[in-house]
């Protein structure tokens, strides 16, 4: 049997995933993993790196037409290169790897499309100088590129508890409008199939209020308006929903225990809490795309550049993720 290979688009040059990477293959588990490990990246630039912070792997270069799927392990790193033009090994990030990084994800989507690989992992890239306020994220991004706007979801993945965000990269004053009925259900229901569907589970979903302590002096607020309306709707069909609740005692440890997943109204609502109790152990994965897409849960890191101190540990779960469910 074919074990199709995971996709990993190296994201931003000068970010600290090459270096990630590096430290993840040097997993001893890694290499025991069935599933096939297979990078888009720049030769020149991942060897430069790699020989700078003194990791020694061997490197196989794959043609992304023919390359042949029983001959893809982990004892090498398998590379699809991208040309990009690397005076330095390590320098400051800037818009100059735009066409590199762009060119990185059309080869992984490409690749996807084909159905060559059985899931796709990416690299931080940042948001300032790639995404020029066309994109909150590349949760977005892809979601354009791929043609299912409007159908994504973030999912911040973790075996205790998961957490996803209503609206992800706003400003706090940008969030109220974009609150809906219609968008919690569509969230809940995509998560709520993904966990039944990918993770053989039927989860429980903590949902959270918006307001302190879920209340306001105001009576129309978003509660009593938007998110108690949406959860009378889910448990008409069925989902195992319960909230609202408020964000200040939700996440205590008596409580989480309850839950597979909580979905809060904005970004740090629910990041901060899960980043603070699984540090760099929950993975992001996007769910409505039409493969499985997933990103470690950190950014490119610039200022870590080089030093050889950066944790392994999202990239490694997501690994162990993909490794666990056995996509094909």
């Amino acid at each position: 049997m074919k074990i199709k290979p995971i996709i990993i688009v190296s994201g931003e040059p000068y970010g600290v995933f090459l270096e990630i990477f590096f430290k993840t293959l040097n997993n001893k588990k890694i290499k025991t993993y069935k599933t096939p490990i297979l990078i888009i990246a720049s030769y020149d630039l991942l060897l430069k790196q790699m020989q700078k912070l003194k990791y020694s792997f061997k490197i196989k270069l794959i043609d992304d037409k023919f390359f042949n799927l029983n001959k893809l392990n982990n004892k090498n790193i398998n590379l699809i290169n991208v040309n990009f033009n690397c005076n330095k090994t390590f320098d400051k990030i800037s818009s100059k790897s735009n066409h590199y990084i762009t060119q990185c994800f059309n080869f992984g989507l490409k690749l996807m499309k084909e159905h060559k690989g059985c899931a796709l992992i990416n690299g931080p890239v940042s948001k300032k100088h790639f995404l020029k306020k066309k994109f909150p994220g590349i949760t977005e991004y892809l979601a354009s590129k791929t043609g299912c706007s409007g159908k994504e979801v973030m999912l911040i993945y973790n075996n205790n508890l998961s957490v996803s965000p209503i609206t992800t990269h706003l400003q706090l004053k940008s969030i109220f409008k974009k609150i809906t009925i219609k968008k919690i259900l569509k969230q809940v229901i995509t998560i709520n199939k993904f966990y039944k569907k990918i993770l053989h589970k039927i989860p429980k979903i903590a949902i959270t209020g918006l307001n302190p302590h879920c209340e306001s002096i105001n009576d129309k607020n978003e509660e009593k308006k938007i998110i108690s309306p949406a959860i009378k709707l889910l448990l008409k069909k069925k989902i195992k929903v319960f909230g609202a609740f408020a964000t200040d005692t939700l996440f205590i440890k008596k409580n989480i225990k309850k839950f597979d997943v909580i979905i809060g109204m904005y970004h740090d609502q629910v990041l901060t809490p899960i980043k603070t109790l699984y540090e760099f152990k929950p993975i992001n994965i996007t769910l409505g795309l039409p493969f499985i897409r997933i990103s470690p849960d950190h950014g490119p890191n610039n200022q870590m550049l080089g030093q050889n101190k950066s944790d392994p540990t999202s990239l490694e779960e997501a690994l162990k993720f993909l490794n666990k469910i056995r996509v094909s």
